[in-house]
Formats: structure tokens, C-alpha cells, sequence
């Protein structure tokens, strides 16, 4: 029997500006629905690309992946800090699109995932975007800036957090993080999220 309490699957549209890993991006799927799951929230998945723009969404976010995501690539140089990813926001409010950036998530997990084989690594790099992005979605459709103290919600992860093999929310905000708070949107197509979201 169907639950019709819980909130409909969230369409994520996803745009890559480089290569990627199919590896990595499944592993980051099974992640996101790992960490999401238990806060009554499921996601569908489809390229921004092949959009025709016709589609509707109860709920929808458009997620662009910068730099390129596949670990076999030679990691740039350039620092660890700053924002492994980030939501946009305009007058306050927030706004569903989020960018991830990929050469940084790569760089601050290369350390703890150098010795592993590249099949390995791009499993594990799946898992760190999976964090990421499970990060900038709580945002989003819980309509909140602030963090917690530790786990998915804290303010900033290390390379050790992205590859842990557990790395879930904390359990006192989740409780706030239920489906009877989920953030309701009104019916949307990809098309006007995208006009939407050029500011």
C-alpha cells in the first residue's frame, strides 16, 4: 500500500561542466538515498541536458557539478579551503540550485583514498559528493541556513568525513527533519527553474 503521507520523489536534474564517473555517480545515488531515506525523502534523477523542458515536478533542484568528477583525472592544484559545495540564494531566500565543485571534493578525500585501486577511489569519491550533496539538499528543501554541530549538517567537513563509513545527520536535528516540516514547493517545470535561476 502506498504511503500518502510521505512527500513525492524530488527530481534532481544534474548538469556536468566535465567528464564523470558512472561509478561515482551511482555510488553518489545510493549515498544520497542512504542519508535521505530516513528523513522520508526519495529522488529521481535526470539530465538537465536531455531536458525538454515540458516535464513537471511536485519538487525539483537543478545540481551543477563543476570541474570534473571522475578520480582517474589528474587533481589540479590549488588549496583545500573553501566551499566543497554551495547553495544560491536571492533576497533571502533559497533557491533550489545547488553547485558541487568535484576537483575540491577530489583533492580533500586524495589523501585517504590514494592507496586504494582507482575502482575503489571513484567508489569512495561517490560516497563524498553523495555527502556533499545530501548537505546542500537539507538546505534546500528544509528552507534553512543553519548547521549542526556535527554529522551531515555541520558547517565543514574534513577528508576523513566524506569516507567514513558511516556519516549520517545528527540525531537531535534530525528529528526536526521529518516530512510533516518538509519544505512544500508549488508544481514546477525545469524550464522555469532555470529562468529562474539566472540572477
Amino acid at each position: 500500500m502506498t504511503d500518502r503521507s510521505a512527500p513525492p520523489a524530488i527530481t534532481v536534474y544534474t548538469q556536468f561542466e566535465h567528464s564523470s564517473s558512472a561509478t561515482s555517480l551511482e555510488t553518489m545515488r545510493e549515498e544520497l538515498a542512504t542519508i535521505m531515506g530516513p528523513l522520508g525523502l526519495s529522488f529521481t534523477w535526470r539530465d538537465l541536458q536531455a531536458s525538454t523542458g515540458s516535464e513537471v515536478s511536485v519538487e525539483l533542484v537543478v545540481v551543477s557539478f563543476k570541474g570534473t568528477c571522475e578520480m582517474v583525472a589528474p587533481i589540479p592544484a590549488g588549496t583545500q579551503t573553501g566551499a566543497l559545495g554551495w547553495t544560491h540564494m536571492s533576497d533571502g531566500a533559497i533557491l533550489p540550485f545547488s553547485d558541487l565543485d568535484c576537483d575540491k571534493i577530489r583533492r580533500m578525500i586524495n589523501p585517504e583514498v590514494r592507496a586504494l585501486d582507482r575502482g575503489q577511489q571513484e567508489v569512495m569519491f561517490g560516497r563524498a559528493i553523495g555527502r556533499v550533496l545530501a548537505h546542500e539538499l537539507y538546505h534546500i528543501f528544509f528552507n534553512t541556513t543553519r548547521h549542526a554541530s556535527w554529522g551531515v549538517a555541520k558547517a565543514f567537513y574534513t577528508g576523513r568525513d566524506l569516507v567514513l563509513d558511516k556519516f549520517r545527520f545528527e540525531e537531535k536535528g534530525a528529528i526536526t527533519l521529518r516530512p510533516g516540516n518538509f519544505n512544500r514547493r508549488v508544481p514546477a517545470t525545469p524550464s522555469a527553474v532555470s529562468l529562474a535561476g539566472q540572477h
